[in-house]
């Protein structure tokens, strides 16, 4: 689960005044043309990246400062808002499975329910994959979740397009982690690679390169880049909910 960082970013821009000299002459007949056409396809590509973007007004709720590890009730309180259920990221957190970090040696699995401290980054704790957040999800929207999980990313835009947001587990970097960041667990259930790069967001719009999503810790409608974005979601097992028009 990942903290926000807000890097201060100071842009020093200069004015440009009569100081400046004139060009030494007006652009040649040809380049002129030139530039005229080149800004013109620019324009017409443009105009066809907005046609084929798809953009959904989905609510936006902020995971913080209750729930520092709490992403993927967040998410799913989104979700569930924009189907129409008036439910909220705390009562989600409180109805979520949930499993110890450890216990008699072994590692709580995040297939079983939320591991460990959802609270605070001071306690142990990770996350919860998608099984337990669609169970949760169904008790409130009883018949209307589905777990598109294992699909193609060609299935969450579809439902996107439609007019329903998903939710989907993802690296909290939002591209492929490295292998240095996987660690393996013992649980119950067997070995569990796990990394703690790990985020959860709701996907609300894409075009020809981006994806747009309502992310608890930053902001509405973020754009990342779709290549990125799908290779860590494909890495965290296409883990993706929505519901049922």
């Amino acid at each position: 689960m990942r903290k926000a960082i807000l890097p201060l970013i100071i842009v020093l821009g200069g004015c440009t005044g009569a100081d400046n000299p004139p060009p030494e002459s007006d652009p040649a007949p040809n380049e002129k043309q030139q530039t005229e056409e080149e800004n013109s396809n620019e324009k017409s590509k443009s105009e066809q990246n907005s046609q084929s973007k798809v953009m959904l007004d989905a609510p936006h709720i902020s995971q913080l400062p209750e729930l520092e590890r709490g992403c993927e009730v967040t998410t799913l309180a989104m979700l569930s808002q924009h189907a129409g259920k008036d439910v909220g990221k705390m009562e989600l957190s409180k109805e979520i499975a949930r499993v110890p970090f450890k216990k008699d040696g072994m590692k709580g699995h995040p297939g079983e329910g939320f591991v460990g401290n959802m609270k605070s980054m001071d306690k142990p704790g990770l996350g919860v994959y998608h099984g337990p957040v669609a169970e949760l999800g169904e008790q409130y929207l009883p018949g209307k979740i589905l777990d598109l999980t294992g699909e193609d990313f060609k299935e969450v835009e579809k439902h996107v397009k439609d007019g329903r947001p998903v939710w989907v587990l993802v690296p909290s970097i939002f591209a492929l982690v490295p292998d240095k960041h996987w660690e393996i667990w013992n649980t119950r259930k067997g070995k569990e690679k796990i990394t703690y790069k790990w985020h959860s967001v709701l996907v609300t719009g894409f075009d020809d390169r981006n994806i747009y999503v309502n992310d608890p810790l930053e902001g509405k409608n973020e754009k990342l880049s779709k290549e990125e974005f799908v290779a860590g979601w494909e890495q965290f097992g296409e883990q993706a909910i929505t519901y049922k028009p």
